[in-house]
């Protein structure tokens, strides 16, 4: 905690949210250490959001928690009725932040939407529990609805429509509990329904039907294993990193993960640091070596699409969404600038195991009367059945009815990250246009890993039996010579790309030039290195040609064809905007 805090501290966090299993049983001396860290930052400006996890609810409950966290929950906090102390909300300028106990969400939705909907000039909103609806290990939707209790419909009754709110609002989940990272999209609907967004021309641009859920990793002694997977049905895992320190992994990681809100943008960044300390004493004591692991910059004007790894077997049917490709509809501008992704291939991707794992039923008792009545509810709330036209590209058998021992199987597989790729628009600030921000191209390196957090070789190893859509295991794969094989992402880089950049026909082309941010707005390219043609797939695997002095300069085409209109092929995230010659 003190090396997690610490790092907060230095990159200039004035509020943590700490999210649960702040004490392992609930003891006083526990939250006395606890706070002994909270309290020194606190005393320097940092606010502390605590939530309830389900150690302080099993052996704490609620008269310890609320003399213990009452000093750090803010004085203008808005307390739910009846759940005083427990669940709560504050607004910090344009942010509507909620803080929830564990299993907590279900409970407090009407409250959530009834707060939402009365609080103006709100742009981004946080929910914060210790667990989610959807998980690694665990997970809500799991242990309350598949493996639940007959008519026991607390979560049964709401969970479908909290994913539509919280789609439809852009929510931010964090949660903890898990003792891993990972950063996934949540769909309303199904993910073979999230079709990639665009623009209309009466509504504006307009957001995939998903909401962002990060389980924000590890800050103690634990390390979960991969155990139930992806749930593919609803869930787009696009980043996954976890160390147990057993079955051959040599640590722990511990995570510090930091959210940066300005106007309507938002920037994350989540770092992790190996450690292998296994207890409170002092001798357990080290020094956090922080990597980049995850980030995406965004702002609430955005189109988005969801890119797959190249690894999807060629006759897969599309279903629409399983773009292999850097491919878009256009993104357009307040000022009528629109941008569009024109090609590349999502050939740099991370892999990893899950372990197999069972679930039982109890007639009379559990919600599921039967082997058959398990089956139906996983694929009914978790996992995509396999057909042509609804593939599952982690196993045609994901679920598997084991008769003899009267249990349901999850068995492991092997699991390959999708990239969430987001077109933001910012005003122009200094440029002669708005603003384009490109986010999640550079997040993957061609890391593997096995369900305890092991590595692997992509190259060389190929995936678990039975992890391909045909039946067959995935197959090693070639990464491009730009991928760096590492899970500190500061060097990434990323496959190529194009993006064209088009103004409206009031921006006189003979002033301005395509520009990117490079700590100050600058062009990507000399006049002279621009090339004269309209963009061309080709380009990608046969670049035009340019004067050797240009070969520094990624590759700028400029359509004079159609006019005001600039092609760009890149191999990292960028802002770009059109700026001054």
């Amino acid at each position: 905690m003190r090396e997690v805090v610490a790092h907060q501290a230095v990159n200039g966090v004035n509020m943590i949210i700490a999210l649960g299993d702040l004490t392992d049983k609930g003891s006083d001396i526990e939250f006395a250490e606890w706070r002994s860290v909270a309290d020194a930052y606190a005393e320097q400006g940092i606010e502390f959001l605590p939530v309830m996890g389900n150690h302080e609810t099993s052996y704490a409950y609620t008269y310890n928690w609320i003399e213990n966290m009452k000093h750090f929950i803010p004085e203008d906090a808005v307390h739910m009725p009846a759940y005083e102390w427990i669940n709560y909300y504050v607004v910090r300028e344009n942010v509507l932040i909620f803080g929830l106990a564990y299993y907590n969400l279900p409970i407090a939705f009407e409250w959530i939407k009834e707060t939402v909907e009365s609080i103006e000039d709100i742009e981004h909103i946080v929910v914060a529990s210790h667990d989610g609806l959807i998980g690694a290990k665990y997970g809500e939707t799991l242990e309350q609805i598949v493996d639940g209790t007959k008519d026991d419909d607390w979560v049964y009754s709401v969970q479908p429509e909290i994913r539509t709110f919280f789609a439809e609002h852009d929510i931010i989940y964090v949660q903890g509990h898990e003792h891993q990272y990972q950063r996934s999209l949540i769909s309303a609907k199904t993910t073979l329904q999230t079709v990639p967004s665009s623009s209309t021309p009466t509504g504006g641009n307009y957001r995939m039907d998903t909401y962002t859920q990060i389980m924000s990793g590890n800050a103690s002694y634990k390390g979960y294993e991969f155990r139930f997977g992806e749930r593919e049905l609803v869930q787009m895992i696009v980043a996954q990193k976890n160390a147990t320190m057993s079955n051959g992994s040599t640590h722990f990681d511990v995570n510090s993960s930091l959210l940066t809100f300005n106007n309507s943008r938002v920037d994350y960044a989540s770092y992790f640091a190996e450690h292998t300390a296994t207890s409170n004493n002092e001798d357990q004591d080290f020094s956090a070596q922080w990597q980049l692991v995850d980030k995406f910059s965004r702002t609430t004007n955005r189109c988005e699409s969801v890119i797959y790894p190249n690894s999807i077997p060629d006759d897969t049917r599309p279903v629409l969404v399983l773009q292999t490709h850097y491919l878009t509809n256009a993104c357009y501008a307040d000022d009528g600038s629109y941008v569009t992704l024109e090609g590349g291939q999502n050939n740099t991707f991370n892999r990893t195991d899950t372990r197999t794992r069972d679930l039982g039923f109890t007639p009379g008792i559990s919600r599921a009367e039967s082997l058959n009545d398990l089956l139906r509810l996983s694929y009914q709330w978790l996992y995509q059945v396999h057909e042509n036209w609804t593939p599952n590209l982690n196993s045609p058998v994901r679920v598997i009815p084991d008769e003899a021992n009267d249990e349901l199987l999850i068995p492991e597989t092997t699991i390959d990250l999708k990239e969430h790729v987001t077109l933001s628009w910012l005003p122009a600030n200094g440029t002669e246009s708005d603003i384009m921000i490109i986010s999640g191209t550079q997040n993957q390196t061609g890391m593997y890993q096995d369900d305890y957090g092991v590595a692997k070789d992509i190259e060389y190893d190929q995936g678990l039996t039975m992890s391909q859509t045909d039946g067959s295991a995935k197959s090693a794969i070639s990464l491009p010579s730009t991928a760096t094989k590492s899970w500190n992402i500061e060097n990434a880089v990323s496959d190529a790309f194009a993006v064209q950049f088009t103004a409206p026909e009031s921006v006189d082309a003979s002033t301005v030039t395509l520009g990117w941010l490079v700590d100050e707005w600058v062009a990507i390219a000399p006049e002279s290195c621009i090339v004269d043609s309209a963009w061309s797939t080709a380009y990608l695997d046969m670049p035009p040609a340019r004067d050797a002095s240009c070969e520094d300069y990624p590759i700028v085409g400029y359509d004079s064809s159609f006019g005001n209109r600039w092609w760009v092929v890149l191999q990292r995230d960028v802002e770009l905007a059109l700026i001054a010659r």
